[in-house]
């Protein structure tokens, strides 16, 4: 009974499915409700498009994320009115400061309901404008098609975003035959491509006569796939390059030019590196508080040369000396014939000589099983070929700095608005995007248990997710920073958590426990070794903090390191 046409009397639920197999989407996530039954009633004659049943609304916007980020795609995900749509704005404004192309399709009342406080009525696309790329409340079917392929169209396009449909009830069951529009323009609306040419050039010059300069690469590295451009940058001007949190794995970090991730939880001596270099290329990045540090003291004797697409990050938050407005790959392809190799050596041995005498990635030589050594057993028994997906935290960090990244796409995290509960949804995501790949769910005992319930759409869909949760007894980074800021008055920082390996058993998931490192590396190859989801709870030190760290108003240069 479906239907892929682009024309023919067909009702707002099919029009919807059709659009999605045009846009090439086979996984869509969310839970039914009385306002968008009548789109499920569509999408069951769909087979081509499997739903995934999640246990909370923010739980399918956090798969979907997975889903869009690990495809470089759209992902999608659904709920009904009311309480439906409001439990997907965390997601939304998660998907919206990350640069996520997410569409929302939310079921609402029908329209003749509209305004009377009708049940479940709320005012979704009020809610969603201030989390949202752009939001639709569809009142007429024959402008369903042209608006669910423009969310599509909107969501991918330019700087990505999450893009919400709301959709009256009475307009999933209503037909019509008004064609799904082969292409979209809309007005006003002209992503850019390639930056300007004379700043191209103007930036090459800057980059021929450097003798201290530094990369920075960042999301938008990723969401354009210039990874390869930019490793043709690194290598033939021979520049060192730093990532920020969402640019980890954009360049290989076993290459020599690498240099790690940077910012209040970077590398010492990336953090030392911006601070001293004299150009700065910052590629695909908004140069963030938790990058910059105190922004007065930030790369203070470099010129700035500020590559991104959106025009609205330039000189948003530091001066420019070269502000170039466009797509990372397309501007990297015009940039790399036009410059050439820099003398940079003095440099490469200076940043040599501070990264052994102050080795950030190397966790501390103890018999404690520390958080560190449990991310670099994961990286080890994996190959370091795991994608990784990291709550938010200390988990965050510390599997960002001791796992090394040489493949794009492949860490995720949650970074702008940082909400807890993000890696085990988005990890399922990932691993429908992704189903040959090793997947691992790294999470924090606290993360954890905000979107939990997920564990019941791993085990019904048997996603083969290995999920390590750092179990620590805190929220760990709301006790370092009790302790080194607030006079070590704790409160809500400790946890008193259930028996997680019991957890995932009840579930049906296989649940495992490591108190020590060889106890950890036993659990890790174990967990490999099963063909479906395993949960490992690793029972770390409680009171490690993640270091290094650059204080709150504290510039890069001040980065402590214990």
């Amino acid at each position: 009974m479906s239907n892929d046409s682009k024309s023919g009397r067909r009702s707002g639920g099919q029009i919807i499915c059709d659009v999605l197999l045009q846009e090439g989407v086979n996984a869509i996530f969310g839970m039914p409700g009385g306002a968008s039954l009548p789109f499920y009633d569509a999408l069951y004659h769909y087979p081509q498009i499997r739903h995934y049943l999640a246990r909370h609304e923010q739980g399918a916007g956090f798969m979907a994320d997975g889903y869009a980020r690990a495809k470089n795609q759209v992902g999608v995900c659904t709920s009904t009115s009311g309480p439906g749509a409001t439990n997907f704005v965390t997601s939304m404004a998660s998907a919206q400061m990350d640069s996520v192309p997410v569409v929302y399709i939310t079921g609402q009342v029908a329209r003749e309901f509209i305004g009377t406080d009708a049940f479940q009525e709320t005012d979704a696309t009020g809610v969603s404008i201030p989390v949202t790329k752009q939001n639709y409340l569809v009142k007429d079917i024959d402008e369903l098609p042209r608006t669910v392929k423009e969310a599509f169209y909107l969501a991918k396009s330019g700087r990505p975003g999450p893009v919400h449909l709301d959709i009256p009830k009475d307009i999933f069951l209503a037909e019509t035959d008004a064609p799904i529009p082969d292409e979209i323009e809309v007005r006003g609306y002209q992503p850019a491509s390639a930056g300007d040419s004379g700043m191209i050039r103007r930036a090459a010059d800057l980059i021929n006569e450097a003798k201290k300069p530094v990369i920075i690469a960042g999301h938008g590295v990723a969401i354009s796939e210039a990874w390869d451009e930019l490793r043709v940058l690194a290598e033939k001007v021979n520049i060192p390059v730093i990532t920020t949190l969402h640019g980890v794995g954009c360049f290989p970090e076993t290459h020599p030019l690498s240099m790690g991730m940077l910012g209040m939880h970077g590398m010492y001596y990336a953090n030392i590196a911006v601070d001293q270099c004299d150009l700065l290329i910052g590629i695909g990045f908004r140069f963030d508080d938790r990058v910059t540090g105190r922004v007065s003291g930030f790369a203070p004797n470099a010129k700035i040369i500020h590559i991104d697409l959106d025009p609205a990050e330039i000189e948003k938050v530091v001066q420019t000396d070269v502000p170039i407005v466009g797509d990372a790959k397309a501007t990297l392809a015009q940039l790399n014939p036009i410059v050439g190799r820099a003398e940079t050596d003095t440099w490469l041995d200076y940043l040599s000589k501070l990264r052994s005498e102050h080795p950030s990635e190397t966790p501390p030589d103890t018999d404690q099983f520390l958080p560190q050594h449990m991310i670099r057993q994961i990286y080890k028994h994996s190959d370091g070929k795991a994608k990784v997906i990291a709550d938010v935290g200390q988990n965050q960090m510390w599997a960002s700095q001791n796992f090394f990244y040489d493949h794009p796409l492949s860490f995720f995290s949650a970074g702008g608005t940082g909400p807890m509960g993000y890696a085990l949804p988005a990890a399922m995501g990932v691993q429908v995007a992704c189903p040959d790949d090793e997947v691992w769910c790294v999470t924090g005992d606290g993360g954890f248990q905000i979107n939990i319930q997920e564990l019941a759409a791993v085990a019904e869909y048997k996603i083969p997710i290995k999920i390590g949760v750092m179990n620590n007894g805190h929220l760990g980074m709301i006790r370092q920073w009790q302790n080194r800021f607030y006079d070590g008055r704790l409160m809500g920082a400790e946890l008193a958590n259930p028996p997680f390996d019991k957890v995932a058993e009840a579930y049906g998931i296989p649940g495992l426990v490591a108190r020590t490192k060889d106890e950890a590396d036993e659990a890790i190859a174990k967990a490999r070794s099963i063909d479906g989801p395993v949960l490992i709870d690793f029972m770390v030190a409680e009171n490690e903090d993640c270091m290094p760290m650059v204080f709150p108003g504290a510039s890069l240069a001040e980065t402590v390191e214990a």
